[in-house]
This record gives C-alpha cells, sequence and structure tokens, in this order.
C-alpha cells in the first residue's frame, strides 16, 4: 500500500488504522453484493472500485456475493453480466459466493433468535403490519402474536420451512423496540414466505430472507472486515451490528456508509433502468445511452476512463452531484491518447476540383496521432477530382468568425491542398447540390510556397473511394440535469430528451477502417470519439457509435448568437 492510497480518503484512512491496530484479528475482507435482477451502471463502478480497490492496497481478499433473496426478479442473464462486468472493469474477485447458500445457516440463526427471545413469528397482515409499527413521532403497538411461546414459534418457523402455509400466512420478525427513534428498528421483519422458483435453488426453498437479515449476516459468515454501503444504508447500520451481535459473531464486520454516485442527466435506480427497458424507451440494458457499464463499452467508453473518473470524483460522507461534463472530459482524456485518428464526413456535399485532371487519383500520408501523442503509425488517404466535406463546413453568407469554406474563400483541405470555392451549383428547389473549386497543387500536404496563410482548415473524403456507413449519434437521454426531480406530477419519463439519438444513414468514411476488426475506436477529426457498433457493424455495414463530442468553439459561438 502506498502513502497516496492511504490518503485518498476516509474510508482508506480508517483502513489502515484498522490493520495497524489489528482490529479483526483478521486480513482486510471487502465483498460487492449485488442483487442479480439489472445490470450494473456506472454508479455500481464507483462501489466495485472502491471494494476490490480496497482489498488490493490492503493485501486483503474481495468477495463476489449475489444477493439472491427475491426469486421474483432475479436470473442468471444477470449475473453472468455482472461478472463480466466486473471483469471489464479490470478486477477479478476472490470468491464467488450466493445469499441463497447460506439459506440453511440463516435459518439456524432464526432458531438461535427465537430461542432467546429475540424474535418471533407474526400472523398479521401486511397492512396490519405496517399500521401497527407507528410513525416518527408515534411509537408502534405491539403484534397481538409479539408474545407467542418460543416453542409456539420454533413449530410455526419449522412449518413454514416445511411449506405449509400459502404466501403471506406468516413472517419472522425481530423482537426489539416498537417505540425506536429508528423506524428500522421496530420489529424489523426478517423471513417471509414466497412460494416461488429460485433460478439457483429450484422449488426446494420457500422462505426468503429479506435484505436486512441476509447482508449483515452473510457478511459475517464470510469474515468480511469492511462492509462499505452507500448513505441510504445509513439508517440500516443499526439492525445490521444488533444481528451480529445477538447471533454471536466474535470481532464482526462493521457497516460504513459512503455517498453515492449521481451524475447529472443520469439516473441510477436498477428499478428506473428497467422501466426503461421493459418500455422501450431504449433498446436494452446496452442501449449506449443507458448508464449501464454494458451500454458505456458499446458507446466506446474504456474501463480505464472509468477507473480514472471513479478515482477522481473521490470517495466523500456527503451526497452531490457530478457534472456530466467531468465524466466526459475524463473519457477524452483517455481516449485521446489511444485512439487514432480518421477522416468522415457526417454530412456529405459534393466538391469537385475543376483544375484537377479527370481519372487521375493520388494517395495522401496522413498520421493517426497528433504530434503531442506517444504513439505512431500513419496511413495513405486516396485523393481525387470528387471529394465530399461537411456540408457544415460550407456557407454562402458566412457571418464573422466562420472561417471554413465560402464562395471566394480559399482553405486547407486537411493534410491535402488548399482550395478556393469558385461557384456554387443548386437544385431546382434552390438546395446547394455541389460546389466547383479549384485546387493548388504548390500546397501538398502543407503551406502555401509563397508563404501566403489560410484561417481554415477542413476534413473531406474522395467521393470515389470513401465508403458508406451508419452513424449513431448520442446525445443526453434526459433533458434535466436531476431527472429524478421532475415537477407537477410528472415521472422521470417525462424528462427523457426526444433527441437523444440522431441516426445519419449516408455519412461517408475514409477507406482505411474497413480493414478494421469491429469494436475499433477512433477520433473523427473534428467530429467526435467512435467506436464501431459490436452489434450492428460488420464488414460491408459499417456502423458506428459516438461516444464523446470534441469541442467545437464554432458551434459556441453559433450557440450565443455569434
Amino acid at each position: 500500500m502506498t502513502q497516496e492510497t492511504a490518503r485518498r480518503d476516509f474510508i482508506r484512512e480508517m483502513v489502515a488504522r484498522d490493520v495497524a491496530s489489528g482490529k479483526f484479528g483478521r486480513p482486510v475482507g471487502t465483498r460487492f453484493p449485488p442483487e442479480p435482477n439489472g445490470y450494473p451502471h456506472i454508479g455500481h463502478a464507483k462501489s466495485i472500485c472502491l471494494n476490490f480497490g480496497i482489498a488490493r492496497e490492503f493485501n486483503g481478499k474481495v468477495n463476489l456475493r449475489f444477493d439472491d433473496t427475491n426469486p421474483s426478479t432475479e436470473d442468471v442473464k444477470y449475473v453472468e453480466a455482472i461478472k463480466e462486468d466486473i471483469r471489464w472493469l479490470g478486477f477479478q474477485w476472490d470468491s464467488e459466493l450466493y445469499a441463497s447458500d447460506y439459506f440453511e445457516q440463516l435459518y439456524e440463526f432464526a432458531v438461535v433468535l427465537v430461542r432467546k427471545g429475540k424474535a418471533y413469528v407474526d400472523s398479521e397482515t401486511e397492512e396490519e403490519i405496517r399500521q401497527h409499527r407507528g410513525t416518527v413521532t408515534r411509537p408502534g403497538t405491539p403484534s397481538k402474536y409479539r408474545d407467542r411461546p418460543v416453542e409456539e414459534n420454533l413449530d410455526l418457523l419449522e412449518r413454514m420451512r416445511a411449506g405449509e402455509f400459502p404466501d403471506g400466512a406468516h413472517v419472522l420478525r425481530a423482537r426489539i423496540d416498537l417505540a425506536h427513534p429508528n423506524m428500522i428498528m421496530r420489529d424489523p421483519l426478517l423471513l417471509r414466505i414466497r412460494h416461488a422458483h429460485h433460478y439457483r435453488r429450484g422449488d426446494a426453498w420457500c422462505i426468503y430472507p429479506l435484505y436486512d437479515f441476509a447482508h449483515g449476516l452473510s457478511d459475517a459468515i464470510e469474515g468480511i472486515t469492511h462492509s462499505l454501503c452507500t448513505l441510504e444504508f445509513k439508517d440500516n447500520r443499526e439492525i445490521y451490528d444488533w444481528l451480529v451481535r445477538e447471533v454471536g459473531f466474535e470481532n464482526p464486520p462493521e457497516q460504513t456508509e459512503f455517498a453515492r454516485l449521481n451524475i447529472d442527466y443520469m439516473v441510477m435506480s436498477k428499478r428506473k433502468l428497467l422501466r426503461l427497458v421493459t418500455e422501450g424507451q431504449v433498446r436494452g440494458w446496452d442501449d449506449p445511452r443507458m448508464p449501464t457499464l454494458a451500454g458505456m463499452r458499446r458507446r466506446g467508453v474504456t474501463p480505464e476512463a472509468i477507473r480514472t473518473f471513479c478515482d477522481t470524483i473521490g470517495v466523500a460522507r456527503a451526497e452531490s452531484r457530478v457534472e456530466l461534463a467531468t465524466f466526459e472530459h475524463a473519457v477524452r482524456d483517455d481516449l485521446n491518447l489511444r485512439v487514432p485518428r480518421v477522416l468522415c464526413v457526417v454530412k456529405p456535399l459534393k466538391v469537385v476540383l475543376t483544375n484537377y485532371p479527370e481519372g487521375k487519383s493520388e494517395e495522401l500520408e496522413a498520421p493517426y496521432y497528433p504530434h503531442d501523442v506517444p504513439l505512431t503509425g500513419s496511413r495513405m488517404i486516396p485523393f481525387s477530382r470528387e471529394l465530399y466535406i461537411d456540408r457544415d463546413d460550407f456557407m454562402e453568407n458566412p457571418p464573422r468568425k466562420f472561417f471554413r469554406l465560402a464562395p471566394g474563400r480559399e482553405v486547407r483541405l486537411r493534410y491535402g491542398y488548399f482550395i478556393t470555392c469558385t461557384e456554387v451549383i443548386k437544385n431546382p428547389a434552390g438546395e446547394i447540390a455541389e460546389l466547383r473549386c479549384t485546387y493548388d497543387p504548390a500546397t501538398k500536404g502543407g503551406d502555401a510556397p509563397d508563404g501566403r496563410k489560410v484561417q481554415g482548415t477542413i476534413h473531406w473524403v474522395s467521393a470515389a473511394h470513401a465508403v458508406a456507413c451508419e452513424l449513431r449519434l448520442y446525445h443526453r437521454l434526459f433533458n434535466v440535469p436531476d431527472p429524478d426531480a421532475v415537477s407537477e406530477g410528472r415521472d422521470f419519463i417525462a424528462a427523457l430528451n426526444p433527441e437523444s439519438l440522431v441516426v445519419v444513414h449516408d455519412a461517408r468514411i475514409e477507406p482505411s477502417v474497413a480493414r478494421d476488426p469491429v469494436g475499433s475506436r477512433y477520433q473523427f477529426e473534428r467530429t467526435g470519439y467512435f467506436i464501431s457498433d459490436v452489434v450492428d457493424s460488420r464488414p460491408g455495414t459499417l456502423v458506428f457509435n459516438r461516444t464523446v463530442t470534441l469541442k467545437d468553439s464554432w458551434q459556441k459561438q453559433k450557440a450565443k448568437g455569434a
């Protein structure tokens, strides 16, 4: 462990103190305990980096434990997705465990609690239990079953396990304090009857532990030392401590809470993400607009960028929101140092070089990486009489500070020649259909020998050689920074951005990319970072997902009304 990692955050400082004092009498143990009812998202990545990172830094162990205690929502496909995403992030667990493997042991703990008079079988309805729990200003009232004899409770508990009763007939509750200021401590539910098929246990089990009962005791069974949870579980810490103490664990794990990750224009609730999927608002869990790790992977974000982002934002005690720009900055910084540059024209506008010989073509050399990137390599770009430039790089009547192509104006073609627009050809509808230009053969690949300068450089592709492709331009999925806080009685769906995906069907890209494997990343010069889609892209049908945009000074000026 280095001094740098030890001083990063309050959790690492706490763990360092515990290690130095030998507080737990065993190596550091952390765990990542996802419920397999959805795909991991960027918020989970923060927890993964923290739990796995601490285990690495302090020579401890980390368990991947699936909290599979709700048979109605869980599926093995989510188990596999979670494992894939953790590996993709660059981590490997020491043990793969399942809360469902502890059902028998948790049942024995329940028997211990009943024998000690610390738990009882309640036969009230769910509504009655809720009403009798009281409010924050009024204490709860005891169930008429709260003082059942121990032997009667044990008999009912055994029959519950044997499957004699229907769902909802009985529950097992802790016997604590119905006037406790923490509502969670007012005789919380521990076990409930669920006659449902479990993806691992089949139909062999029918009493399922509630989260609070399974979580802390599973940590204790595994010898975890530091149970790291997000702040929404702060009030659960008391029942966590009560259970591991009453069951009899020595030096039990301790729960510590940290602020969850909230990023502007994203939702982090798996329930809400599932709704987006089931309602068809997105194209699945791996839709590149989703904050899921699968979606980000398909969008072209690298695991290194996510790890760097999580390290940059740190671990804090108080809730806050992170600007989306902070995440995008981490993505750009990472991709800038690893992906090659290529030329792609998003909205093609034909340019005919009237003084370039018909039937001739040549190849121009272009570097894959700029001079300030420690990578090398180049490719040859075909050049011919007919080119495509981007329609946004030409204006017939340009405003001030527009330095791209216009009638009578000279610009530089990236890695190519100077060209000058001499004529604008329009179709019968009055729309610009083609530009006629001349080129200066003395300016190949650089500046003019006579020293004249141009202010604009634009990208292009050869019309005869370029490859048609589809671009999927992804934007923010929501129109407001905090979709969870939409007002006027609307839910978060009302905040969806109808333009979160814009599909360009007729873009043109330089031919060098056609030989690259699916999943290759690029910077499309002056456009953004892209990845060839791993699902829909194939030889002859190129599809690219935009990972993140580039900064564009002209677009900023245009947005200001310049």
